[in-house]
Order: structure tokens, then sequence, then C-alpha cells
């Protein structure tokens, strides 16, 4: 039975449980919050089936029919290499980010009043509607991306930033860099008219390219939404108190769940290369990149979205060992 005919079933039932005041009742909401969102700036561009892509992120956007270009929430704050996990305070995660940073640039006026101006636009996101979605999606107009970057070079450039905040920057950095390139290149082909030769996504394309390998040292090849799923799944607190907290046996679980499902004998191969190593790293850094990278954010894919299915952690084991076997084990059959 499909999703959508499970969802059709289940109302009716709801309602036939209903008394006529209480349908009544139901209805009228629903009548209320489709008005509500007839009103709403509706999207005439844009879906999620083509995202605006910066290196390894993905960011869904979209053109209103007042011609405002906007980006989706939680795509901005992939696009700065912000985790977007944590429910609705995750949501508001850029918010408090900016209001930190007007709080700590007490000797910057300008700063703190522009960080401060941002924090407060982060807040309210445009609430704004999708043909074939029943529900508002969240976004923010585009140019905030280029005012985030700003804040966050200012702030780094006056020590506002944590450690753990660096990457951000860095982040940031380059992707301010890749929008500079990109606009000299499309003022050169407004004013040679080649905009109208040229490729739909070519500037798409060159800015991939370019943010790309300039962030391939910062790239987090573990995403967030993997610790999140495997705190959830061990039924710890998610996001922790250190932002960078993750207990030491996370990586005997990733052993197992990640390197022994990987290749057969990858995860000796590489801890072997390790030992010969004088320099600390991790395992994954002695992928190739060719092969071993592609490779591992594949797996890591497929195992987030199996994580996200599991009501706990055995019964993530279970369901995983069903799609990928540990090399040398063998699946168990159902009888």
């Amino acid at each position: 039975m499909s999703e959508t005919k499970g969802r059709a079933r289940g109302g009716k039932a709801r309602a036939a449980a209903m008394t006529p005041e209480q349908r009544s009742e139901s209805a009228r909401k629903a009548a209320l919050a489709k008005a509500e969102m007839q009103k709403l700036p509706k999207a005439t561009h844009g879906s999620t089936d083509h995202p605006l892509k910066i290196g390894h992120v993905e960011i869904s956007c979209y053109v209103l029919d007042d011609g405002t270009r906007v980006l989706s929430q939680r795509g901005l704050q992939s696009g700065v290499g912000m985790s977007t996990g944590g429910g609705s305070a995750g949501e508001q995660r850029l918010a408090v980010f900016a209001q930190s940073v007007a709080d700590k640039a007490i000797g910057n006026k300008e700063l703190s009043v522009r960080s401060a101006e941002l924090s407060e636009r982060l807040r309210t996101p445009i609430r704004f509607r999708v043909p074939g979605q029943g529900r508002p999606v969240y976004g923010y107009e585009a140019t905030v991306l280029a005012d985030l970057c700003d804040v966050i070079l200012e702030a780094r450039s006056g020590k506002l930033l944590q450690k753990q905040q660096e990457h951000i920057a860095a982040q940031a950095e380059v992707l301010v860099r890749g929008f500079a390139r990109v606009g000299i290149i499309a003022l050169v082909d407004e004013a040679t008219g080649y905009q109208k030769d040229r490729d739909k996504d070519a500037l798409a394309q060159i800015l991939e390219a370019f943010v790309a390998k300039e962030l391939q040292p910062y790239v987090k090849t573990f995403p967030s939404d993997y610790y999140e799923q495997l705190f959830r799944l061990r039924g710890l607190q998610y996001p922790p108190e250190r932002a960078s907290y993750r207990p030491q046996y996370f990586g005997i679980l990733t052993n197992n769940i990640v390197y022994d499902r990987l290749a057969p004998g990858v995860r000796r191969e590489l801890k072997k290369e390790a030992a010969k190593d004088e320099k600390k790293g991790k395992l994954h850094q002695r992928l190739t990149p060719d092969m071993g990278h592609p490779k591992l954010r594949e797996h890591l894919a497929s195992v987030t979205a199996i994580m996200k299915l599991s009501k706990d952690y055995d019964d993530f084991i279970a369901n995983l060992n069903k799609i990928h076997t540990r090399y040398g084990d063998t699946v168990p059959l159902d009888l």
C-alpha cells in the first residue's frame, strides 16, 4: 500500500470517528489553513530536483512571483558548513550564531549592529508556497548568504570565532571568492551578449567546480546527520553540551558500521597505512580520492538513511545487516 493511500485511509478513519461538531470544526480549520496558504507568495520557478550546487552542498532555491530569489532554510545552513540537526532549535542555529557575533563584537559597533540585524532576518524566514506541496516552505532571500559570509569572515578577523567554528569561516571565504569569480563572468557575458548563447547551467557549473576544488581540505566526509542519528540510536542527547563531544566508543561502532562493510579488508589495510605514517589522522583520509572517497560517501548516505528508518540501535544493526553485510559475515535468513 502506498504512503498516499495509507494517509487517505487514515484520514477517512479519523473522520468517521468524529462527531458532526468535530468534523465541522476540522473542516473550518482546513479551510482557514488553505486560505492562509493562498495568501503566501508563490514559487514560479525552482524545485528540489534542481538545487543550487555549491561544492558538495545542494541548496534548494526558488524564484517567487514577486521576483524574490530565495534559498531554503536548511540549505543555507549547509552552505556555510553548519549542522542542520537539532530539531526546531537547529532551525534557529544561524540566528543564534549571528547574535553571538553581535554580542561579542563589543569593540566593533558596525559589526555588532550588522550581526544583530542579520540575526533578526534569520529568525523571520520567508514563508512561501510551492506547487504540489501542501505546507509552506521556509527560506531566506538569496543575498542573505553573502551577508552571512561577510559577518563570519569579519568575526574571524576579529578573533570572535571558537576553534570548532573555524571550518565555517574557511567555507565562507571560499564561497565569497567563488561568488566573485562567477559574478565577473556573468557581467562579461551580459555586456557581450554571450549570456543568450551559453549553456543554461554554465555559471552554476563554474561555481560548483571552483568551490569543490577549494573546499576539499575542509569537506566533512562524515555528514552531521550520521552523528545526530548515532546519538539518537544510542539514547544520547543531541546536540551534546560540548559541540565537538563524541563518546570514544563511537570509533568502534563506526568500524563496524562503515569500514568493515565498505570493502573486503579495507579497515585492516587503512590501519596498516596509518601505522606507517608518523602524522596522526582519520582512517578515511587515507582512502583514494577517485575510488575510496566516492564509495565511502555513497555508503554513508545509505547508512544514514537506514538509521533514520530505525527505532533504536539494535533495530538499526538488524536493518544494516540486511542491506550491507559485514565482509566475512553471512546474512541470516528469515524463516
